[in-house]
């Protein structure tokens, strides 16, 4: 038996390889629109890929699955509570997927969403099960979130409910020994308390993973509707794209370098700019009204909660990093790219020096004396289970995920100062409201760890 995993850092997402050695046959499941991996691996294991499954219609990227189909003529299959403008395979409850000696068994797994399902794995037809894929169903460490996308059919109550019968009545019921592949890990926004770990066991799950613990059905709905991070607007439009037909994306497609120039032509027509450098490197020069979407963070997903789907984008980058981020952006389905301009440092062509400005940080140290003199308006933009550790006295919560929508609410008169946990986010978030147009708008150094620090330390 042939089962890869294929783990993106950028969304905390994992897809998977399921063939048979035997007859060659296999299947994809949960994949990613750049799908050159799958297409590569295959014809190493000597495999055709004839089916591509997803667990539920995935709301954080955009799936693969028409680009397999275009590339393999591959069969579409997802849970029977689907809808889609597109021929599909409906996978009930109990079917069997036959690989050859593989069997995959499809199991009913609603809470995440109706249509969720999971993937039971055996190596041959009777035998024990090896691994369960449990999409965005059970987590390790996490179960999925009810409130993303539920079709319009039913409330996010109803939803965690099923969730709960979905955990107890079948998932639980699974023999310890069988490996958990979930469809995500820490850092995604699909759950709330995810694992750094890439898989795990139905035994190991029910004795740490803390929401699938002895409790009522009442308590657990109470527990997983609660302190959930906040969704990105971009979310609905993936979830629509998921289920139409859209443009396929370019597999080999390679963004244009940008001229001062055309940068300039870019900005005057309204492109998006998104540096992708680190805080500090912005901090000491960046466009006017560019927004710091650092790469080496959750590069996509931030990127969708500071642009519109659809929003055409220039990006200022490392060198050696511009084709890997339109590609990330690519992957929620932000496809229009329209160039780059690599950026070393704070190194700025000449014929842009007009254009260039630094950003205004606040210290801890800093941050204190103007709270204690009233003198500033302080936004933190953790998500509500973050700020379980603590906040900072008078902070106004605004979750990053929300910030776009809220500018128009937020005081101006005073300056404002943006703080997340470790300083990544807020001049994401500063940035931002600076380019939308606030003045006097700056980012806490270091976030509440390092002031937690600082007050721990005076």
């Amino acid at each position: 038996m042939i089962l890869e995993q294929y783990y993106i850092e950028c969304l905390s997402h994992a897809s998977y390889l399921i063939g048979d050695e035997g007859t060659g046959r296999a299947i994809v499941v949960d994949p990613r629109r750049d799908i050159t991996d799958y297409l590569a691996d295959a014809n190493r294991h000597g495999l055709t890929i004839e089916g591509v499954i997803n667990t539920h219609f995935h709301a954080d990227f955009v799936s693969g699955h028409l680009e397999l189909l275009d590339a393999t003529g591959a069969w579409i299959g997802f849970g029977e509570a689907a809808e889609t403008d597109y021929p599909i395979r409906r996978l009930r409850h109990g079917e069997h997927i036959v690989l050859g000696e593989v069997d995959v068994e499809v199991l009913a797994t609603p809470g995440h969403t109706w249509e969720s399902i999971s993937l039971l794995v055996r190596e041959r037809p009777q035998a024990p099960p090896t691994a369960v894929l449990t999409g965005d169903s059970l987590f390790i460490g996490d179960v999925g979130r009810p409130d993303l996308a539920n079709l319009g059919d039913g409330t996010t109550t109803d939803l965690a409910r099923a969730m709960y019968s979905t955990l107890h009545d079948t998932l639980l019921r699974l023999p310890d020994t069988v490996t958990v592949l979930p469809a995500h890990g820490a850092g995604s926004s699909c759950g709330k308390n995810l694992s750094t770990e890439l898989t795990s066991t139905i035994g190991e799950q029910r004795r740490t993973n803390p929401s699938v613990q002895p409790m009522s059905e009442d308590a657990f709905v109470a527990l997983i509707t609660d302190g959930q991070p906040a969704i990105p607007a971009y979310f609905a439009d993936d979830v629509t794209l998921n289920k139409t037909t859209r443009p396929l994306l370019d597999q080999h497609r390679r963004i244009p370098a940008l001229a001062a120039a055309g940068l300039r032509t870019e900005l005057a027509a309204g492109t998006q700019v998104l540096d992708a450098r680190t805080p500090d490197d912005f901090a000491a020069g960046h466009l006017t009204g560019s927004v710091n979407v650092g790469f080496d963070g959750r590069f996509a997903e931030t990127g969708g909660m500071v642009a519109d789907i659809g929003a055409r984008i220039a990006l200022i980058t490392y060198p050696g990093q511009e084709q890997d981020a339109a590609m990330r952006l690519a992957r929620i389905g932000s496809d229009h790219a329209a160039g780059y301009l690599n950026v070393d440092a704070a190194t700025f062509p000449p014929e842009l020096t007009d254009l260039v400005q630094a950003a205004p940080r606040t210290t801890a140290a800093e941050l204190d004396r103007l709270l204690a003199a009233d003198a500033v308006t302080l936004i933190d933009i953790r998500n509500p289970g973050e700020r379980d550790v603590g906040v900072i006295l008078g902070a106004v919560p605004i979750p990053l995920a929300q910030l776009r929508t809220q500018i128009g609410e937020l005081p101006t008169d005073r300056p404002l100062v943006v703080h997340c946990a470790g300083g990544w986010r807020s001049s994401v978030a500063a940035s931002l409201l600076r380019a939308h147009g606030l003045e006097h708008v700056s980012d806490l150094v270091g976030g509440y760890n390092d002031w937690a620090e600082h007050r721990a330390t005076t």
